[in-house]
C-alpha cells in the first residue's frame, strides 16, 4: 500500500490556507444529519467534540473516565507554545517551526509541523476567550517563559497547572454543546474494537466499566483522541489507566502504526523509590528555567547531604558540555547525560537496587537571585507536591530527578489531514505520529492537542463528510454484529484462564522488560532478546492470567487484564521498530549509532523515513511500509545544542 500524505504544494506558509480553501464543506443544514463518534475527551478529543457539535454534528463522546475532567491532559504542568513573540526576542511562526523540526531530530513532515505552528498564535487567543488563567506580567500582558529545545520565551503557563486550566477550558466548551444536544457524552465507557465495513470506519464497540454491557455504536466517522502508550514500560508518569487498546484496535483493523519506537523519556521526574511503586511523578521542565542541573564531582560525596558539598565540587554537567543551550537542551539529550552521570557512578540519592539513579536540579541560586516569593508564585505547586512526596522541601534542599516514560511520538499513522490508513478513522494529539518527529519539544504536546481539536479536525473531517452520504450502516449490519460478537468472546476467554497471576504481575515484569532492553538506550542484542522474550510472556499470560470477578459489572481486573494483552502486542512492535531503525535519532538512541561525543547520530541515507507498520494476523511479522521525508524548508544537520 502506497502513504500518502496529502500535504499541499506551494510556499509553506500558504499550505494551511489554500487547503482550506480547497476542502469541500457540508451546509450547515446537512450536518445535522451526519453522526461522528469521538473517543477520548481530553485536550485533543474534548476540543474536537465541542468545535465539531458546535458546527452543528451530532457528536457521541466517549472516556473511560467518570468525567472528562479526568482526562490525563489535566496532568500537564509547565506550559503550551505559541510563537506569539510577545517577549519580542526574535521569535516567530518559523523560528517555531524550526525547533520543532530540529527538536525531532528531521524525522517530521514539515507540512503538518509548520501548520502547528502556524496556528499556534491562535490557540492562546481561544483559551483567553475561555478564561484560562494563564499568568500575567505586572502590566498585564500574558508571561512567558523558556522550555528545553529553544533559545525564546515563548511557552505561555497558569502556574504549574496549565494542563488542568486548558482542560477545563475545552470541559466549558463540550459541556455547553453536551447541554445544547449537539454531544451525548458516553462515561466509564470504554472502546474495546473499531468497525470497518467495506474498508471504511463506522463505529466502535465499547464496553459499560459499570454494568459490563457491550454495545456497538454507528456512526459516519470516527475519531481517536486517545492519547500515548507510555504505560507500556508500566512505570511511567502517564495516569494508572491510560492505554493503548483504541489505537492498538484500530491497528488490528488496518490501521497503520508509526514510528512505535519513537518514546520520550522526560529528565527531571521523581525517582524511583523502591521495588512495588506503581506510577512515576513529574516535576515540570519549566523547573529547568532556574534549576541548575549538577552532580558532585568526586564519587565519594555522592552519598552526602548536598549543603556540605563546595561548589568548586559541583559538576554542572550540562552547562559544562551545552554552553549555549545550558540546562534548556531538549528532554532526549538531557535525559541521556542523565543516565550517563549516573551509569559513571555520580549519580545522588539512596542506593536503589544496588545504584544511585539521581541528579539534583537545585533553585539555590535562583532564590538567592530572585527571591523566595517570585520563585513560589512560578512553581509554588510543584514545590509543595514534590514535598509532599519525598518530605525535603526544594527551597532548602535540591531536587532529587531522574528520567522516567513520559510521552510517545509514535502512534497511528495520519496523512496531512489526520486520517489514517483507513477511511474515516481520523486520529488527533498524542494518539497519531504527526509532529513531533523523534523527539517531541517541552510544552508542544499541549499545543498540538488543542491545534488538532480546535483548528484542524474540524475542517478536515468536514471534509471527509461532504463526500459521504449519511447513515450509511445500521446497528444490525452482520460485520457489526461479528465485531460485537468478537469483543463479547475475548472478554469471556479473559474471565476463563483461571491461572495464577494477577494482570499487574505480567505487566510489571513486561514494562521492566522493555525499560531495560528498549528505554534509554538499545542495543542489536538487548532488542534481539526481548523479541524472544516478549512471546514467551505472552503465552504465560493467555494461560496463567488470573482474573477475578465477572464480566456483568464493575471489574478493574477485567478492564486492566484487556489492556495489558494489548500491551504485549505493542511491545513487540515496539522492539521490532527500534531493531530495523539501525540509526539513532531523538528518543530512539542505538548504542552502535553514536558520535565520538556520544550525540545521536542519524543516517538520512538510509532512515530519513517514517515507518508505518501494518498489522498482518502475526503479531511477530508486521509489514512494514515507508513514508520518505522530504524537506524543503530546514535542512536536515548534525543536532547540535552547544
Amino acid at each position: 500500500m502506497e502513504l500518502r500524505s496529502n500535504e499541499p504544494t506551494g510556499p509553506i506558509e500558504a499550505r494551511w490556507d489554500k487547503h482550506r480553501f480547497d476542502m469541500k464543506l457540508v451546509n450547515p443544514a446537512n450536518r445535522r444529519k451526519y453522526q461522528v463518534i469521538v473517543v477520548g475527551t481530553g485536550l485533543a478529543g474534548g476540543a474536537a467534540a465541542a468545535a465539531l457539535g458546535e458546527q452543528g454534528y451530532h457528536v457521541k463522546a466517549f472516556c473511560y473516565q467518570d468525567s472528562p475532567r479526568r482526562a490525563h491532559s489535566i496532568a500537564a504542568q509547565g506550559g503550551i507554545n505559541a510563537a506569539k513573540n510577545y517577549q519580542n526576542d526574535g521569535d516567530s511562526v518559523f523560528r517555531l517551526f524550526y525547533d520543532t523540526v530540529k527538536g525531532g531530530d528531521f524525522r517530521a513532515r514539515e507540512s503538518n509541523v509548520y501548520r502547528l505552528a502556524q496556528v499556534s498564535v491562535n490557540i492562546i487567543d481561544q483559551c483567553v476567550a475561555q478564561g484560562v488563567p494563564f499568568a500575567r506580567e505586572y502590566s498585564g500582558l500574558l508571561a512567558n517563559r523558556s522550555f528545553g529545545g529553544a533559545q525564546v520565551s515563548r511557552t505561555f503557563y497558569a502556574r504549574g497547572q496549565t494542563g488542568q486550566q486548558l482542560l477545563l477550558g475545552a470541559y466549558q466548551a463540550l459541556e455547553r454543546q453536551i447541554d445544547a444536544g449537539t454531544v451525548k457524552m458516553f462515561p466509564r465507557t470504554e472502546m474495546l474494537d473499531l468497525i470497518v465495513v467495506d474498508g471504511v470506519a463506522r463505529g466502535i464497540v465499547t464496553r459499560d466499566m459499570v454494568t459490563g454491557k457491550v454495545q456497538a455504536h454507528v456512526a459516519d466517522v470516527v475519531l481517536l483522541a486517545t492519547g500515548g502508550y507510555g504505560n507500556v514500560f508500566f512505570l511511567s508518569t502517564n495516569a494508572k489507566g491510560c492505554n493503548v487498546t483504541a489505537s492498538w484496535r484500530a491497528h488490528r483493523r488496518g490501521a497503520f502504526f508509526a514510528n512505535p519506537c519513537y518514546t520520550q523519556i522526560h529528565p527531571t521526574c521523581i525517582p524511583v523509590s523502591g521495588a512495588f511503586q506503581s506510577k512515576l511523578t513529574l516535576m515540570s521542565e519549566s523547573l529547568r528555567n532556574d534549576g541548575r542541573v549538577w552532580v558532585p564531582k568526586r564519587q565519594e560525596d555522592c552519598g552526602k547531604d548536598p549543603a556540605q558539598i563546595p561548589e568548586s565540587e559541583r559538576d554542572y554537567y550540562l552547562e559544562r558540555i551545552y554552553p549555549s543551550f545550558g540546562n534548556l537542551v531538549p528532554r532526549d539529550i538531557a535525559s541521556r547525560r542523565a543516565k550517563n552521570m549516573c551509569d559513571q557512578g555520580m549519580g545522588v540519592g539512596p542506593v536503589v537496587d544496588g545504584a544511585r539513579r539521581g541528579v539534583y536540579l537545585d533553585f539555590r541560586d535562583a532564590i538567592q537571585r530572585l527571591g523566595h516569593k517570585a520563585v513560589s508564585e512560578r512553581y509554588g505547586n510543584l514545590f509543595d507536591m514534590y514535598e509532599r512526596i519525598t518530605g525535603e522541601s526544594p527551597y532548602t534542599h535540591p531536587m532529587r530527578i531522574y528520567p522516567a516514560s513520559h510521552y510517545t511520538m509514535g502512534g497511528l499513522w495520519v496523512d496531512y489531514n489526520l486520517m489514517s490508513t483507513i477511511p474515516g478513522l481520523f486520529v488527533g494529539g498524542e494518539a497519531n505520529f504527526s509532529d513531533h518527529g523523534a523527539n517531541r519539544l517541552g510544552a508542544s504536546a499541549l499545543m498540538q492537542g488543542l491545534a488538532d481539536g480546535y483548528f484542524v479536525l474540524p475542517y478536515t473531517v468536514g471534509n471527509y463528510l461532504a463526500q459521504v452520504k449519511p447513515g450509511a450502516v445500521a446497528e444490525d449490519h452482520p460485520e457489526v454484529k461479528r465485531v460485537v460478537a468478537e469483543v463479547e468472546e475475548r472478554v469471556s476467554r479473559l474471565l476463563s484462564i483461571g491461572g495464577t497471576r494477577s494482570p499487574d504481575s505480567f505487566h510489571r515484569e513486561l514494562g521492566q522488560l522493555i525499560w531495560d532492553k528498549c528505554g534509554m538506550s538499545r542495543t542489536a542484542e538487548g532488542l534481539t532478546e526481548a523479541l524472544q522474550k516478549i512471546p514467551e510472556l505472552r503465552e504465560q499470560f493467555w494461560s496463567d492470567l488470573r482474573v477475578t470477578g465477572g464480566g456483568e459489572e464493575l471489574n478493574q481486573t477485567l478492564e486492566k487484564a484487556g489492556r495489558v494483552a494489548d500491551f504485549f502486542e505493542l511491545a513487540e512492535l515496539l522492539c521490532r521498530d527500534a531493531l530495523t531503525r539501525e540509526e539513532s535519532c531523538g528518543g530512539h538512541f542505538r548504542e552502535e549509532f553514536a558520535t565520538e561525543e556520544g550525540e545521536a547520530k542519524r543516517d538520512d541515507e538510509h532512515f530519513q523515513h517514517v515507518a508505518a507498520w501494518q498489522w498482518s494476523g502475526d503479531p511477530s511479522k508486521p509489514n512494514l511500509h515507508q513514508e520518505a521525508l522530504s524537506f524543503e524548508y530546514v535542512k536536515p544537520s548534525a543536532r547540535s545544542y552547544k
